[in-house]
């Protein structure tokens, strides 16, 4: 039986609470240290995962307790951070997004692939069985041509006090912290995004970020797709992804996930819903298999870079008003005008 990959967590907050109880239901991997630079926080966590903690990710590094590195700290550190264990060669599994500017992610990227270490960003709904699942039944052709994309991810919580909506750590508000997942999950089913534009609701929490937004979209094959964000609303409906073809429609739903062929008055149910552990778990899973050669990686570093990019791409929509080009896209349009 092969050793598990030991896995060192950089970062006690939420997300790397969930990440400790998703270790423990993995064979493959082990959770085998903690790191964080507040000493209380990564001691309480590490005691619950019954491994070592450190007061810094250096001295994690030095202690050589980890095969792999999974960071989650909040974005205006992950360049930083990132550098670091990739200088050294240690596989890095970045939390989303994997930076707050593209030629950050750029960068980052390209030290991978110089040292040939294994890097990509952690972006857990690509990894959801129903969403899997739904990119399956778009692709078979049964909804016909995709015309349409939605994507909802609203729901009121209060951000006053948290690091999400302090710009100097996180970079923005909810568009670049949901909106990442956003844009990533519009790849997976579309492909590259050609262009972009960014509206901001109302600001009702008193924040210095945006707390409700909306992206629309356009893929370089020409589907369109809208994007709803909002920490200070809750809209209220079962599925959170919706794909409309010209002859059906699917839906990705939080307890239910559904579609229906316009030649038929019934929906046939394929998944039981969103899975928050199941899919931290296959992402881990994923990149452990990855680090063997034994699959390749379901988000790649340049899907990582795609995302920043879009991103970017919204806010300067935003404060611009209008529709902005994503970068690097113009040849891939090209491409697809050309074929």
């Amino acid at each position: 039986m092969k050793s598990p990959i030991r896995f060192g967590l950089i970062g006690a907050g939420g997300i790397a609470q969930t990440y400790a109880q998703v270790f423990q239901a993995l064979d493959e991997v082990k959770l085998t240290a903690v790191a964080d630079v507040r000493p209380d926080a990564a001691r309480a966590l590490a005691e619950t995962a019954g491994c070592p903690w450190f007061a810094s990710h250096s001295a994690l590094r030095e202690s050589g307790e980890c095969d792999a590195i999974l960071i989650c700290t909040p974005p205006s550190t992950h360049t930083a951070l990132c550098e670091d264990f990739l200088s050294h060669k240690i596989p890095v599994l970045c939390e989303k997004p994997l930076s707050t500017d593209s030629s950050s992610a750029r960068s980052l990227v390209a030290l991978a692939e110089s040292t040939g270490t294994l890097f990509t960003m952690a972006s857990k709904f690509r990894y959801c069985e129903d969403v899997v699942r739904a990119k399956s039944i778009v692709e078979s052709g049964i909804l016909g041509e995709i015309v349409l994309f939605e994507n909802t991810f609203t729901s009121r919580v209060d951000m006053t006090n948290r690091w999400n909506s302090k710009v100097a750590l996180s970079g923005g508000g909810v568009l670049i912290d949901n909106g990442t997942h956003s844009v990533d999950i519009v790849r997976y089913f579309l492909g590259p995004i050609a262009e972009v534009m960014a509206v901001e609701g109302k600001r009702v929490q008193g924040l210095s970020v945006e707390d409700t937004a909306r992206i629309f979209v356009k893929s370089v094959s020409g589907v369109m797709g809208s994007i709803d964000l909002s920490w200070s609303l809750h809209k209220e409906i079962d599925s959170y992804i919706e794909v409309f073809g010209s002859h059906g429609t699917v839906r990705v739903g939080w307890k239910q996930s559904k579609y229906r062929q316009s030649s038929s008055p019934d929906w046939v149910v394929f998944g039981s819903g969103y899975n928050k552990v199941q899919a931290m778990g296959s992402q881990i899973r994923n990149f452990a298999r990855a680090l063997l050669s034994e699959e390749r990686l379901l988000i790649t570093g340049q899907d990582a870079i795609a995302s920043v990019e879009v991103i970017e791409s919204a806010y300067r929509s935003m404060r611009d008003s209008h529709w902005i080009p994503v970068k690097n896209s113009t040849s891939l349009r090209e491409k697809v005008a050309a074929a």
